[in-house]
């Protein structure tokens, strides 16, 4: 059974110091609070700063000499200039992907996509901020260690985290002179916690509502093995979203409506105050400008509810996705800051219908579980090797002829994992291939997201259809995506890397699910028409150069002319939504061209046989 305790400053360095192998941290980068924890044969312990604290506040502030203050002492800088928090929401986004009031300004950068943040030592990006937190935490270790090399660091990010918002988290650690080890999903690292402390078996809800995103995942324990059968959430909803929307409130009550910068900074502070105070109290005075009025526990309520109920939806489309219901869940893990509120514990459970699992502390929780999966990692096993099975959030695929997204690897896959499958040429002769690499649910490559391009050269010409090319997706422990596209004949091949400047909109991975259920039906017509369509233009191409080659050769002036009549009716049809009338015609034009392949093998056989003796032959 693990044991969890505290790591005074200079308390265990001793006892750290002199274990065999290099201590390895456990990271969890949150977006309102982070914290860093080791562990050692089992025990897990909480690294701590000079004045006793787990916690270090997510908030950056830069001065013009060029200091940097993170943590607390940030923000006694509020009301001086704009304080950097919530950067957690920014890493891996493009500047047009942030419509949700900020506490600071953006820009955006020279070669555009990512935001940039104005400070007053300059124009900084979410990486770089997110650096200066993940070095105070390394610092932090290395006091605590006396010294001693690190091994590395698992680093936890959000499970609905995209490749571009993982790939940030790993830029930030690079930049801090961390090794990362792994990026472990955080509901992952919260099932290492309790599945160890609790050997907790069965199917399992991990309901993680922190300051700024939310995640469900519904997971299987059983035997050390830990593994995610579907994830949910929205990467821009948590506790923050709470005092935000007692801002709003307290702003339209006091009708200022133009607040930003520090001073909504400050009611920001104030709202949080009253939220922590309405969870024992019946009501909390806020006091803003001028204003100064009482928030009751009912309107509170009123106000958040819905942002309750929409982490309820997002549970609810977790079970469905793995054709569960409430019945079969048998625990539910509460891991987040905001999962303290009596509101939400109280909405849970009753949604659940059974008591909660929040023995572990809820913020402490994560890093616990990075803690103990870092010191697997490092080589310091103990017990009996954990199994962790994460799964990507949205299906992987390239673009096919028509539009359509082929998948290659389906959404809910367990990671790390990889994937093939064979494609061919479309023309006769063609020497290169374009591919196109998406992530989404829809049929169609215009309503999916598009990763990345390349290109393979260097085919071999060939008859269409003749040529075989093997499309490789592989996808790391850490969901980042390697795709190879490589020609069978000659081993030509070509590969990218993902690595996309910025990530998914708010939302969007939710959003595409909930059309890709919405549209499945219509999406399946459409896809069975654009394939009709395809084998339509493929057969009339094929014909073309089939006739140029051998078709004064072989037939007759009336077989050509009944042949092009049957084509330019197939045209004409292919261009309509009549499905079933193209698959009649398309099947029509390949019987009436079949004693016209026939006489093709034939010429092509005796050419092959002219000035050969049978003797050679056999």
């Amino acid at each position: 059974m693990a044991l969890f305790s505290i790591a005074e400053p200079g308390q265990s360095k001793a006892r750290l110091s002199a274990t065999r192998h290099k201590p390895a941290l456990g990271i969890d980068l949150g977006t309102t609070n982070s914290l860093v924890a080791i562990a050692r044969e089992g025990t897990v312990e909480l690294l701590l700063d000079g004045h006793g604290s787990a916690l270090l506040p997510s908030v950056v502030h830069y001065q013009r000499n060029g200091a940097v203050t993170v943590g607390e002492d940030s923000g006694k800088h509020a009301s001086v200039v704009t304080t950097i928090s919530s950067v957690k929401r920014l890493m891996g986004r493009g500047i047009a992907d942030i419509n949700y009031r900020l506490s600071c300004e953006l820009e955006a950068s020279p070669e555009g996509g990512m935001p940039l943040i104005k400070t007053l030592a300059g124009s900084k990006s979410p990486v770089q901020v997110s650096a200066e937190i993940l070095k105070v935490l390394a610092d932090r270790a290395m006091a605590t260690v006396s010294g001693a090399d690190i091994a590395g660091a698992v680093i936890t990010v959000p499970a609905y985290f995209d490749e571009a918002q993982r790939q940030a988290t790993r830029d930030a650690a690079t930049l801090a002179g961390l090794k990362v080890l792994r990026l472990l999903s955080e509901p992952t690292a919260a099932a290492v916690a309790y599945g160890l402390d609790k050997k907790l078996e069965g199917t399992i809800i991990i309901y993680d509502l922190g300051g700024g995103t939310f995640d469900v995942s519904l997971m299987k324990l059983q035997r050390g093995i830990f593994e995610v059968v579907a994830t949910g959430g929205n990467a821009a909803l948590g506790g923050d979203d709470f005092d935000r929307a007692i801002a709003d409130w307290v702003l339209q009550e006091s009708g200022e409506h133009s607040v930003a910068g520090p001073a909504y900074a400050e009611l920001l502070r104030m709202c949080r105050v009253a939220k922590h105070q309405l969870s024992e109290q019946e009501s909390a005075s806020i006091r803003f400008q001028a204003w100064q009025g009482e928030l009751h526990r009912a309107t509170y309520f009123a106000l958040i509810d819905p942002l309750i109920e929409t982490t309820l939806l997002a549970c609810r489309r977790v079970l469905r996705d793995a054709g569960l219901g409430l019945d079969d869940v048998s625990d539910v893990v509460m891991v987040g800051g905001a999962t303290r509120s009596p509101r939400v514990q109280e909405k849970v459970s009753a949604f659940f219908g059974k008591p909660l699992l929040a023995t572990i502390d809820p913020e402490a929780v994560v890093a616990m579980g990075a803690a103990l999966q870092a010191d697997v990692l490092a080589g310091n096993k103990y017990g009996e090797e954990m199994l962790l099975l994460d799964v990507i959030p949205l299906s992987l695929g390239i673009e096919t002829m028509g539009g359509l997204m082929e998948k290659i690897i389906p959404r809910n896959t367990t990671i790390p994992v990889a994937r093939a499958q064979e494609f061919t040429t479309y023309k006769d002769g063609q020497t290169a291939m374009s591919l196109h690499v998406l992530q989404g649910e829809r049929e169609l490559v215009s309503d999916c997201r598009s990763l990345a391009r390349f290109e393979l050269k260097g085919i071999p010409p060939m008859v269409a259809g003749a040529a075989r090319i093997r499309v490789s997706f592989q996808v790391d422990a850490d969901g980042l995506l390697q795709v190879e596209a490589q020609e069978m004949t000659t081993g030509l091949h070509s590969s990218v890397v993902i690595k996309p400047s910025y990530g998914l909109q708010e939302g969007d991975i939710e959003k595409m699910l909930r059309e890709s259920y919405a549209s499945a039906a219509a999406d399946k017509a459409l896809r069975s028409l654009k394939e009709k369509q395809v084998e339509a233009w493929r057969h009339i191409e094929a014909l073309e150069s089939a006739l140029e080659a051998d078709g004064d050769s072989l037939l007759s002036k009336s077989e050509i002319e009944g042949l092009r009549q049957s084509m330019t009716e197939l045209r004409q049809v292919a261009e309509t939504t009549d499905a079933a009338r193209i698959d009649a015609m398309t099947h029509a034009l390949n019987q009436l061209s079949s004693d016209f392949a026939a006489r093709r093998m034939d010429a092509g056989i005796k050419q092959a046989l002219t000035g050969h003796t049978l003797d050679e032959i056999g």
